[in-house]
Formats: C-alpha cells, sequence, structure tokens
C-alpha cells in the first residue's frame, strides 16, 4: 500500500489537542459554532508549508486508513512565545467603541497594510495589553491524525 511522502496531496482527519487533553480543534467537527472544519478532512501537500512542519512529519509514511498520535514540540509548531510581540498601548490610542475585555481579538494593519490578529490580555483604566503571538506560541501539541487518502 502506498505510504505518503514529500510532494503528495494528502486529506486528513485530525484531532488537535494540548498536553492536559484540552481540545483545540478537530476536523471530524460538525458544530457549525465551534469553528473547525466541518467535519472535512484537511487536504494538503506535503513539503508546501501549508501546516505546521510536525504536522507534516506526522503524516509522512502513513498509508490510507492509518493513524497515529503525534506530540509536536514548540519548535516544529509555533514556535517558543515572543515578549517582543506583547505591547501596551495608552487606553487613548484605543477607540472607546472597541471592546477591550480580555481574551477579545482585533485585527490590526501594518504600515505596508498588511493584516494581523492581537489578543487583549489585560486592560487598565491607562493601558491595554496587545498579544500578537498565535494563540499556541510556547505550546507543545498532540495530535491525534487518521490519513483518509493520498490525491
Amino acid at each position: 500500500m502506498q505510504q505518503a511522502k514529500q510532494g503528495d496531496t494528502v486529506r486528513v482527519h485530525y484531532t488537535g489537542r494540548l498536553t492536559d487533553g484540552e481540545i483545540f480543534d478537530s476536523s471530524e467537527c460538525t458544530d457549525d459554532g465551534c469553528g473547525c472544519s466541518d467535519g472535512k478532512p484537511l487536504e494538503f501537500t506535503i513539503g508546501s508549508q501549508q501546516v505546521i512542519p510536525g504536522f507534516e512529519a506526522g503524516v509522512i509514511g502513513l498509508a490510507p486508513g492509518e493513524s497515529r498520535t503525534i506530540t509536536i514540540p514548540v519548535e516544529q509548531a509555533y514556535g517558543p512565545h515572543n515578549p517582543e510581540l506583547v505591547i501596551q498601548v495608552p487606553r487613548g490610542e484605543v477607540p472607546a467603541h472597541i471592546d477591550t475585555t480580555p481574551g477579545n481579538h482585533l485585527q490590526m494593519t501594518q504600515e505596508n497594510g498588511q493584516t494581523f490578529t492581537v489578543v487583549i490580555t489585560e486592560a487598565t483604566d491607562a493601558e491595554i495589553t496587545l498579544d500578537a503571538n498565535h494563540p499556541l506560541a510556547g505550546r507543545e501539541l498532540v495530535f491525534d491524525l487518521k490519513l483518509v487518502e493520498i490525491v
């Protein structure tokens, strides 16, 4: 049976969890409100950098129908949490209509026009703390993988 290798386009079902067991994403979720992929397998080409390196490496060698559980270290996932991507903004620089509740996400635009997402991590009367790190930065990840097919 054919095994997944560099350059193959594959379809994979997965469930991603933190090391404490908390599920953060799953391709098999069918709840419209969860932000998951509504039960459809993830399709990507191995080696195209469409997914994190550790996820790609975990699929290599699987044959259609095979499953495995992998643990991805921080360096092969979203990298370490970078304190330089955390900034404090004076409250007066944030428009009054913006909900500054910690945990809320905001879209910011760089000078070159590129947008990126930040999370409000703290809000005081004086300033708002924004974190531009990926929400899973600094976290070791565990994935249950099942290769559905090699396209």
